[in-house]
Parts: structure tokens; sequence; C-alpha cells
């Protein structure tokens, strides 16, 4: 049986993760200005990545391939700050819902770079 505090983290991490994965593709349109929107309101319908001309969002080329690379590293990272060995407090669970935006945009940088987007 489950211990009450390893129940605590799990609920933390499936709220984090819950939210990065309802809000990702705003974030997104955020980042690259690209057209996506909610999930509820079409997603990439709208996105650049359907125009013929460039630039193209880099989370949506090639399949979403560096899109679901930048999403898989959030919820490492989400993993991470909560099954880690430790105290886990106000603090950390925090840590948790901040990785959503922050290792987003460190992998929305690179992909953004990676693929010239803003040149």
């Amino acid at each position: 049986m489950m211990s009450r505090k390893l129940l605590v983290r799990l609920a933390v991490l499936g709220a984090a993760a819950g939210v990065a994965h309802v809000f990702f593709i705003q974030f997104c349109d955020l980042l690259y200005r690209c057209g996506c929107e909610a999930l509820w309101a079409g997603a990439a319908e709208h996105c650049n990545i359907h125009n013929a001309a460039p630039p193209h969002c880099p989370w949506c080329l090639d399949e979403g391939l560096l899109g679901q690379l930048s999403f898989g590293a959030i919820v490492v990272s989400q993993c991470a700050l909560t099954l880690w060995p430790g105290r886990f407090g106000v603090v950390r669970a925090i840590a948790t819902f901040l990785a959503f935006p922050v290792v987003g945009a460190i992998g929305g940088l690179l992909a953004g770079l990676g693929t010239q987007y803003w040149r």
C-alpha cells in the first residue's frame, strides 16, 4: 500500500503534468506566435505549419517531434522534482509547476534557434 507522502507527491505530479499538457499548445503560440490555440479552440488548426511559406512552428515541424521532446523534458523535470528522495514541501511543489514554463521556454528557445525560426 502506498504511503500518504507518496500519494501527495503523485497528486502534485499529476496536477502539474496535467496543467502542462492542457496549456502546452498555448505556450507554443506564446513562444512562436504561430497561431496555435487552446485544445478546445482548434489546437494547431491555425498554426503557421499549414502555410506554404516559412516560418514554420518549430514544435509542429516533423509531426511535432521537437514539441514532443520539449514536453517530455518538462514531464521528466517534473518527475525529478516530485519523486527525488528527500523532503517534499511547498517549495518543491511550486517548483514542479514552474518546471513547465521554465523548461518549456528552454526547449522552445533551443528549438527556435535550431530551426532558425526567428531569422
